[in-house]
C-alpha cells in the first residue's frame, strides 16, 4: 500500500448474501490525502457498495481497505463506527436528516459519537452557525426544523453535518442529483469552498460526467470495479 493514500483498497473482493449473488472485485483503488476524486458509474455499477466497504459498514470478504492509515479489518465492530465517526464525513443521496429535528441538532449530531472531533470545535454550535452561512443559508436557519427547509437547503444542511470538527475525509453520494443545472452548480461551489478551507479529502460518486472538470481527478467505476451477478 502507498504511503500518501488516505483511501486504499488491495485485492478487495465482497459478495452481497441473498438469492440473487451480487458480488464486486476492487484490484486496486486509492485516494491521496487532499485530492478531489469524482466516481462517474450508472445505477448497478457497485457506487453504494465501493462507498460501504470505504466507510467499513460491510467488511470485505478477502483484500485489505486502509482508511487514514487504519486496516478496517483490524477494528471490533464498534470500533469500526466510531472510527467512522471520527474519520468520515457522510453527504447521503436521501441527506438522512432528522426532520423534526432543528438544522443545528442535526449538523451536531456527528459530534456526540466523534469525541475527537467534537474536540476540534472551541465552540460546537458556533461552527455549526459558521458552516450555515459559509454554504449560503439564511440567518437563524439553525433554529429551523429540518423537514420545514427546502430540498437545496437540506442539501446544504448535510453538508454542514458532513463537514462539522473537520473530518479529514468527506464522502458524497450523488449530492445533486435533485438539483436543477444551476443550483448543481451553486451547491458545488459552495461544497469545493469548504472542503478547500478544511483541507479535506474529497470522494463523491456521480453518474454525471459533466461535473468531472471540477475534480483532480475522475475515476469510472468501470475502470476499477468488476461486477459479477448469479441468481440462485
Amino acid at each position: 500500500m502507498g504511503d500518501s493514500g488516505i483511501i486504499e483498497l488491495k485485492d478487495v473482493r465482497f459478495r452481497w448474501p441473498g438469492r440473487t449473488s451480487f458480488s464486486i472485485a476492487v484490484p486496486e483503488f486509492s485516494v491521496a490525502s487532499g485530492e478531489t476524486v469524482l466516481l462517474l458509474g450508472e445505477s448497478g455499477s457497485g457506487k453504494s457498495t465501493l462507498l460501504s466497504l470505504i466507510c467499513g459498514t460491510v467488511l470485505a470478504d478477502s483484500g485489505v481497505v486502509v482508511v487514514g492509515g487504519t486496516d478496517l479489518k483490524t477494528l471490533s465492530g464498534w470500533s469500526r463506527d466510531r472510527f467512522r465517526a471520527e474519520q468520515i464525513g457522510v453527504v447521503f443521496q436521501q441527506f438522512n436528516l432528522l426532520p423534526f429535528g432543528s438544522v443545528a441538532d442535526n449538523i451536531l449530531l456527528p459530534l456526540r459519537f466523534a469525541p475527537d472531533r467534537k474536540g476540534r470545535c472551541t465552540d460546537a454550535r458556533r461552527e455549526a452557525e459558521g458552516l450555515c452561512r459559509a454554504l449560503g443559508l439564511p440567518e437563524g436557519v439553525v433554529e429551523s426544523k429540518a423537514a420545514t427547509l427546502s430540498v437545496g437547503q437540506q442539501q446544504r444542511v448535510a453538508v454542514a453535518r458532513a463537514l462539522i470538527g473537520q473530518p479529514p475525509i468527506l464522502i458524497a453520494d450523488e449530492p445533486t442529483s435533485s438539483l436543477d443545472e444551476t443550483a448543481q452548480a451553486n451547491f458545488l461551489d459552495l461544497m469545493f469552498d469548504q472542503v478547500k478551507v478544511q483541507a479535506s479529502t474529497l470522494l463523491m460518486v456521480s453518474h454525471d460526467p459533466r461535473l468531472g472538470e471540477r475534480f483532480d481527478r475522475v475515476v469510472r467505476m468501470s475502470e476499477i470495479v468488476t461486477i459479477e451477478r448469479e441468481v440462485a
